[in-house]
């Protein structure tokens, strides 16, 4: 792999969360997985169970990766090996992501996020309290 050097004269990133990587170089594997289960209620009633990842399916599929059948071809010149930033501002980073100044050789992110949303039936909100 090409090295360059990764120059950034400011960098400013509020969060960072969540598997999430920050990268300034050059990196030859970058691996990203997040999962979660988020949750809405109407009201405040918990079984017990909800944070079982293998009892939901989202969580066991296999990833379809698509097979790569293009063939590539390309001329590059780098001049000046120096990959300059002058000024990065970034509010978050999350869920399995990436902020990356430099080469990488193989990246490779998943995030899979399981939506629940527990409504009440018309007519039982005075039930819950």
């Amino acid at each position: 792999m090409l090295t360059r050097i990764s120059s950034v004269d400011n960098l400013e990133v509020k969060q960072v969360a969540f598997d999430s990587i920050i990268q300034l170089g050059d990196s030859c594997i970058l691996n990203g997985f997040s999962r979660a289960i988020a949750v809405q209620r109407e009201a405040e009633i918990f079984f017990g169970d909800e944070g079982n990842f293998p009892s939901y399916r989202i969580f066991k599929k296999p990833l379809p990766l698509p097979p790569i059948t293009e063939s590539i071809t390309f001329l590059r010149r780098n001049i000046n090996p120096i990959i300059k930033v002058n000024n990065i501002a970034v509010t978050a980073v999350s869920s399995s992501s990436i902020l990356h100044v430099g080469n990488s050789r193989n990246v490779s992110m998943e995030a899979r996020i399981k939506h629940i949303r527990q409504l009440l039936l018309e007519g039982h909100e005075q039930d819950i309290r």
